[in-house]
């Protein structure tokens, strides 16, 4: 009897619940049409760019009058390679550091990484993602670029020394020109990318930042 009585009384909260999931139903299927309505009358352009590009005239400039190196950014490369990111920190955990990334055509990245960080093989790890020495370089522009393999990047790296320097930039007087630096231009764009970016690098002058690729 007790147990016929528990049956009697779970019930009647049984058809309740049953009565609240089949009013949920309408109203969720009301819900799941009106988004699906807006979701179709919502312009959408998938052809957006979603790359943002940077003018990076104003650092490129700073950059050079603070730098105790000669700062490389490229001229003259297509407008398709875009800037993407810019960076000039002094005295920082990697010393006088200067980034400037870029897209490629392809859309790859691609980025010239300089520093005075006199731990040079800790700061190429760091701004190559890892990537680690090979036996081969290249040369290009007349200068010697070692090249670095890894699994996210590679990387053309030159060690420059006070009289390479004095060298790239001899305008820039004999505190720049004597100063060590390291070269980078690393991303996941492939060595001819690479290379290309290289061959591109200018020390320019000092009120002379650049604004973007050029056509």
């Amino acid at each position: 009897m007790a147990a016929e009585a528990d049956r009697q009384q779970e019930k009647p909260a049984r058809q309740a619940r049953g009565r609240t999931v089949r009013g949920m139903v309408p109203s969720l299927a009301v819900v799941l049409l009106a988004a699906w309505v807006i979701y179709l009358f919502v312009p959408h352009d998938e052809d957006v760019d979603p790359v943002k590009p940077v003018r990076y005239g104003v650092e490129l400039d700073s950059a050079r009058r603070a730098a105790p190196y000669p700062v490389l950014a490229p001229e003259g490369l297509p407008r398709d390679w875009r800037a993407t990111s810019v960076k000039y920190e002094a005295d920082g955990p990697e010393g006088s550091a200067w980034h400037l990334g870029f897209i490629t055509p392809d859309t790859e990245y691609a980025a010239v990484e300089q520093s005075d960080e006199p731990r040079s093989r800790k700061y190429i790890e760091e701004v190559t993602q890892g990537a680690r020495r090979t036996a081969k370089s290249t040369r290009v522009g007349g200068e010697e670029w070692t090249r670095y393999e890894g699994e996210k990047y590679d990387a053309l790296v030159r060690k420059v020394s006070g009289k390479a320097a004095q060298k790239d930039d001899p305008e820039q007087g004999s505190s720049k020109g004597g100063h060590p630096h390291t070269v980078v231009v690393t991303g996941t764009a492939g060595f001819q990318q690479l290379e290309k970016m290289a061959a591109a690098l200018s020390a320019g002058q000092a009120g002379e930042g650049g604004g973007g690729a050029q056509r």
